[in-house]
């Protein structure tokens, strides 16, 4: 089994990647193989809504959005991670997000999710919810901690001090190894639901 990890912040070694360090350690133990993406250092434009990807199967821009889609669809879960910028995510890590799903046309159905927010005090659980919206529009089960996945922090390693938040972690990797087992032998055994022909709706006709 394999977990695709994509760290938003723009620091390397940050508090958020001192919270994935927790997740890998349990993935790791638990037999998954890791592949880990550092995109908040990197200079990613927003999609222009070109509609390119539909024609050509991948993205205008040939970046990291490009090299990390066949992780994407190779892997058996994604866990996003960001520190919070006014109550919100990264924004290189949004532009990374949004030309990733909406560039890939491959099936993303119970694929495991999980977000991860890193701040100094307020603005977690609005950043939890914007991330896990990319998961629930795709058929994404969304994996649970003890907690929101959040880790308290403002300066490099101040996470360390977090013991609940880092536990936090600890637990939502369990849970999330669980449920991409769970979810392949159910597939195995019963493939996966059945899919109504889409009915799109608009609301200017």
């Amino acid at each position: 089994m394999k977990v695709l990890i994509v760290n938003g912040s723009p620091h390397a070694k940050g508090n958020t990647a001192i919270a994935l360090e927790e997740m890998k350690k349990i993935f790791a133990s638990e037999g998954i193989e890791i592949d880990y993406v550092h995109v908040g250092n990197k200079d990613i434009r927003g999609c222009i809504a070109c509609g390119s990807c539909y024609k050509n199967g991948k993205c205008v821009f040939d970046d990291i959005v490009n090299e990390t889609a066949e992780k994407f669809k190779n892997a058996d879960g994604l866990v996003v991670a960001s520190p919070v910028y006014y109550a919100s995510a990264n924004a290189t890590l949004i532009a990374f997000l949004d030309r990733l799903f909406f560039s890939t046309s491959f099936d993303k159905t119970m694929k495991v999710g999980a977000s991860v927010v890193v701040s100094r005090r307020g603005g977690c659980s609005a950043t939890f919810d914007e991330l896990n919206k990319y998961f629930t529009i795709c058929g994404m089960p969304v994996a649970s901690s003890q907690y929101w996945n959040s880790v308290h922090g403002r300066e490099q390693g101040e996470a360390l001090q977090d013991g609940e938040g880092l536990q936090t972690m600890r637990t939502l990797a369990k849970n999330m190894s669980f449920l991409m087992k769970s979810i392949a032998l159910g597939k195995e055994k019963f493939g996966l639901p059945e899919k109504e022909e889409w009915i799109p709706t608009h609301f200017i006709r």
